[in-house]
C-alpha cells in the first residue's frame, strides 16, 4: 500500500467535525499522526517564531520507552529547564572547551594510528570508517566528560548502546500502555541496564564529590565543571534558606544529565564526521584545499584552539555537510495550553508542529536551484550571509533551546578532521 502526503496550496484544519479553522496559504502543510494533527512549517519567519516562543510551543512529551534513554535537559520545561540550563552552561563555555582539546587529540591519534597499521603493508586499504568514528566519538565524550575515569565512562556508553538497541526493537512492535511494568525478559533487561548505568555514574560522581570536599580543585572535565557549578548553587541554597526555590540539582538529576550528554553527543558528531569524509572523497578539490589550510595553520603540530577557530575552509565544509546531512532531520513542538496563533495559522490545543530541518536546508527558494549540491562556498562569509538573515540553517535547533553542546560537537569535528588531513590520509 502506498500512502502519498502532498503539500497543498490551500489547507484547512478542523478543531472538531463542525468547527473549521482559518485557511492556511503558502508552502505549509498538515497531516495526521494517529489522532494528532501535525502542521509542517516551512516558512523561516514562522520557524523563528516557534523556536522563540518556547513556553507556548513546548517539546512533545516523550514516549515512556524513550524516557529510559533520553532524560535531562532536553525534556524539561519552565523553571526546571531554566535551572538546569544555567547550571550546565559553564561546562560548555569556550574557555572550558579549550581545556578539553588535548583529550580530543588523544582520541583522534589512537584512531589514526589504527588506520596507519591497516595500510602499512600495502600502502592503501579499504576501511569501513563508521566503527572507528563511532568509537572515536564515544572515547572523546568519555575523556572529556570524566577525565581520568573515562574507562568507566566507556562502560556507560556500551550499556547505553545496548539499551538503545533494545528500545529500537520495542518500537518495532505494538506498544501497549503499561506493558513496560510487566516483568518480561526484555523489561527486566532494560531495568538492569538502567540500574548498572546509574551505579557506574553514581560511583564516578561520588568519587569526584569526595575529592572536592577534601579541598581538591575541580577537574577540567565536564563532570568536574558541572559539579563545581552545582556545588556553588547548593551553597546559595543554604544561604537563602529552605523557603527559597532550590537551585542545585539532585544526584538523580546529575545522572540524567550525564546520560543525556552521552546519548545526544555521540551520534551527532559521528554522523557529521562520516558524511564529511564521504563528501571530501567525492570532491577531491575541497579535500586538497582543506588539507593545505590545515598544514599551513598547524604544520605537524597538534591543532590548538585558536588555530581551529581560524580554519575558514574547514568550517565552510562542516557547515555545508550539516546543511545537506544534518544529524537530526526534524524537530517538533506541541501545544498544551490552549489554541495558539503562529503567523496566520491557528494551531489547536494538542496539535503538533513539525519543523523539518532537512527540508528547510534543501529548499530551493531559500538556497537556490543548486540547493542539493555540495558547495561549501555558500558559507564563505558566514552563516548570516549565507542564510540572508532567514532561519534556514538550524542543524542544532535555534532560539533559547538551541543545543547546548553544539560548540563541543563542532570543536570535536574540527579537531578530528584536521588531524586526519595532517596524517596525509587521502580520502578516496
Amino acid at each position: 500500500m502506498e500512502l502519498r502526503i502532498e503539500r497543498c496550496k490551500d489547507i484547512k484544519l478542523f478543531k472538531s467535525s463542525s468547527e473549521a479553522m482559518p485557511l492556511i496559504r503558502g508552502e505549509n502543510s498538515w497531516t495526521w499522526l494517529g489522532p494528532i494533527p501535525v502542521i509542517n512549517i516551512a516558512e523561516p519567519a514562522l520557524i523563528r517564531d516557534a523556536f522563540n516562543r518556547m513556553n507556548e510551543f513546548q517539546k512533545a512529551k516523550l514516549n515512556p520507552l524513550i524516557r529510559l534513554l533520553i532524560t535531562g535537559l532536553v525534556g524539561y520545561e519552565g523553571e526546571k529547564w531554566a535551572k538546569h540550563r544555567k547550571l550546565i552552561n559553564p561546562a560548555f563555555h569556550m574557555e572550558k572547551l579549550k581545556l578539553m582539546l588535548p583529550a580530543f587529540g588523544d582520541s583522534v591519534i589512537e584512531m589514526v594510528n589504527e588506520w596507519e597499521k591497516l595500510v602499512s603493508e600495502t600502502g592503501s586499504s579499504e576501511v569501513d570508517v563508521w566503527p572507528f568514528v563511532n568509537s572515536l566519538s564515544a572515547d572523546v565524550i568519555s575523556r572529556a566528560a570524566f577525565g581520568s575515569s573515562y574507562k568507566e565512562g566507556k562502560r556507560i556508553f556500551e550499556l547505553l548502546k545496548e539499551q538503545t538497541q533494545i528500545t529500537i526493537r520495542l518500537f518495532q512492535s505494538v506498544y501497549i500502555p503499561g506493558w513496560r511494568y510487566v516483568p518480561t525478559k526484555t523489561n527486566r533487561k532494560m531495568k538492569q541496564i538502567n540500574f548498572d548505568i546509574q551505579n557506574v555514574l553514581m560511583g564516578i560522581i561520588d568519587k569526584s564529590k569526595k575529592a572536592m570536599e577534601a579541598g581538591e580543585t575541580p577537574k577540567d572535565d565536564l563532570l568536574g565543571i558541572l559539579m563545581d557549578s552545582n556545588l556553588k548553587a547548593s551553597q546559595t541554597d543554604q544561604s537563602l534558606g529552605s523557603h527559597k526555590q532550590q537551585q542545585a540539582m539532585s544526584l538523580r538529576d546529575m545522572i540524567d544529565e550525564c546520560k543525556l550528554f552521552y546519548f545526544a553527543g555521540h551520534d551527532s558528531t559521528s554522523i557529521l564526521l562520516v558524511w564529511t569524509m564521504i563528501l571530501l572523497s567525492k570532491h577531491q578539490d575541497w579535500q586538497t584545499r582543506a588539507r593545505e589550510e590545515v598544514q599551513a595553520t598547524f604544520g605537524k603540530n597538534q591543532p590548538d584552539f585558536d588555530g581551529l577557530n581560524h580554519l575558514k575552509i574547514v568550517t565552510m565544509i562542516l557547515y555545508e555537510v550539516l546543511r545537506l546531512y544534518p544529524p537530526v532531520t526534524s524537530t517538533s513542538r506541541r501545544i498544551y495550553q490552549g489554541d495558539m496563533k503562529l503567523g496566520n495559522i491557528l494551531v489547536p490545543c494538542g496539535a503538533m508542529i513539525s519543523l523539518s530541518i532537512i527540508n528547510t536546508h534543501r529548499d530551493p527558494r531559500l538556497w537556490g536551484d543548486d540547493a542539493n549540491e555540495f558547495k561549501p562556498e555558500r558559507f564563505s562569509e558566514g552563516i548570516a550571509k549565507a542564510t540572508k538573515g532567514n532561519i534556514s540553517f538550524f542543524p542544532f535547533g535555534w532560539g533559547p533551546r538551541i543545543c547546548i553542546g553544539q560548540n563541543f560537537a563542532i570543536a570535536e569535528a574540527k579537531m578530528a578532521l584536521s588531524m586526519i588531513l595532517q596524517s596525509n590520509t587521502v580520502l578516496m
